[in-house]
């Protein structure tokens, strides 16, 4: 491809785009890209000039020849991609909001990937990727979709059910979690693997390795002090019990909290809602200041402020995958992709969290086999309540719906279900067509 990369980035209005526009910077020698287009819709115009500029600074600071394109015409942008990146929010940071104070009111953990809150975000994003991946049928066919946009397990998995598109879900939990060990063990990253399984904001790392030698047990002994926990900003670190994690014999990840120390986050929640700290309100404040420093015509670096913002290592994720696919490289990074009969137990179909051996024609998973026992039970459940789930956001069904809520484990019974899934249909009303324009045609 002596051209050069045709690039696409949908949400290109995220605060989040710096850290992509540096990665592509720093892989540029490697990974010739010609064009990054920067897409997003008429609510997001104002961010994404704003962004785009800064983007440009950081261009030209680098004295590099990629030209930027700032535009809301979704399918001019796709025409001819080689790579679409998806990093979007349906409803913004105001229906995140909405997605953590409901649960909460009724006693249930409001978070945007896990219980209700993910359910809804799911719900409004699904129906939107899969438009995205039909104009990318029609006018790129061969090109990468790496999906960003949460939920990224049931989004990656919507997309590989309902499409043709090559999709890869990308999450930065695994390599924050592999830097995190590099941090715990005093290394460089790169001397750092860990072995992966599970879902995406449920996966386990079945082993730790260091030069190839395992250190899980040092890991696993040393993450239980709560000043050592290994945790992203969007998670109040809170430490394992030590003979919890030793019969576990796994390295459970940052959202593993949800449903190892429900009652203790949901209290931590509630403490944090009612000082109008809940992480939504966090990240709007967040927001308004790293937008504040975007316009700054000074500044043509990425702040560290972004950091805060809980994308760490999101562009080094991304572009390294692009990169692995591009020139065949062959290494191992943790993706979200078809199971393919990796994990046994998960349906073929499915999408998965697991390492993979990046290739020229995508991950190529390597086989796990049955997961401990321990653990089995539960990926069987989080991902029945996926399926169920992608199926109500795709079909509009009130009853699916109710099934999907009441079947999470975060959701203590069917009553309490109905009561959230009836109050979060009616906030979020206006991004979801598919639930209440069939209700009012069965009415006519």
């Amino acid at each position: 491809m002596s051209r050069g990369l045709k690039i696409v980035t949908i949400g290109g209005g995220s605060s989040y785009t710096p850290e992509l526009i540096e990665g592509f910077i720093n892989y540029y020698s490697e990974l010739p890209v010609r064009e990054i287009w920067l897409v997003d819709i008429e609510a997001g115009k104002q961010k994404l000039e704003i962004v785009g500029n800064l983007a440009r600074r950081m261009i030209e600071k680098a004295g590099l020849p990629i030209e930027i394109h700032l535009t809301l015409d979704r399918k001019k942008a796709l025409e001819g991609a080689d790579y679409v990146t998806t990093q979007l929010r349906v409803g913004q940071l105001a229906a995140r909001a909405l997605d953590e104070k409901i649960p909460l009111k009724h006693g249930v953990i409001g978070q945007e990937t896990n219980g209700p809150g993910g359910l809804f975000k799911a719900f409004r994003t699904i129906p939107v990727i899969l438009e995205i991946a039909r104009e990318m049928e029609k006018v790129c066919p061969d090109a990468w979709l790496i999906n960003f946009t949460n939920p990224a397990g049931m989004v990656t998995e919507a997309v590989l059910r309902h499409t043709s598109i090559k999709v890869i879900g990308l999450c930065n939990v695994p390599i924050g979690m592999e830097r995190g060990v590099a941090d715990l063990m005093k290394v460089d990253p790169s001397r750092v693997r860990i072995d992966f399984a599970g879902l995406n904001h449920m996966v386990y790392g079945l082993d730790v390795f260091v030069d190839g030698v395992s250190v899980k047990d040092q890991v696993i002994e040393r993450i239980t002090d709560p000043e050592k926990a290994i945790t992203m900003k969007n998670i109040h670190a809170m430490g394992w019990e030590p003979e919890f994690l030793r019969a576990l014999n796994l390295f459970p990840c940052p959202y593993h909290n949800y449903y190892y120390k429900t009652g203790d986050v949901l209290a931590q929640e509630l403490k944090d809602a009612e000082k109008g700290e809940t992480r939504a309100e966090v990240v709007q404040r967040l927001e308004e200041g790293l937008f504040e420093l975007y316009q700054n015509e000074e500044l043509a670096t990425k702040p560290p402020q972004l950091e805060e913002r809980g994308g760490a290592y999101y562009s080094e994720a991304a572009v390294r995958l692009i990169y692995s696919i591009y020139t065949d490289k062959r290494d191992i990074q943790a993706v979200n992709t078809i199971n393919h009969g990796a994990i046994e137990g998960i349906p073929y179909g499915s999408a998965v969290e697991v390492s993979c051996v990046i290739t020229k024609d995508g991950p190529k998973p390597i086989n796990v086999g049955k997961l401990p026992i321990a653990v089995r039970g539960l990926i069987q459940q989080i991902k029945s309540f996926e399926r169920v789930a992608i199926d109500a956001a795709i079909s509009g069904d009130y009853d699916n719906a109710l099934l999907a809520m009441t079947i999470n484990p975060l959701v203590p019974s069917d009553r309490v279900a109905k009561l959230i899934l009836d109050e979060m249909l009616e906030a979020h009303k206006s991004f979801l067509p598919q639930f209440f324009d069939k209700k009012e045609e069965s009415l006519s």
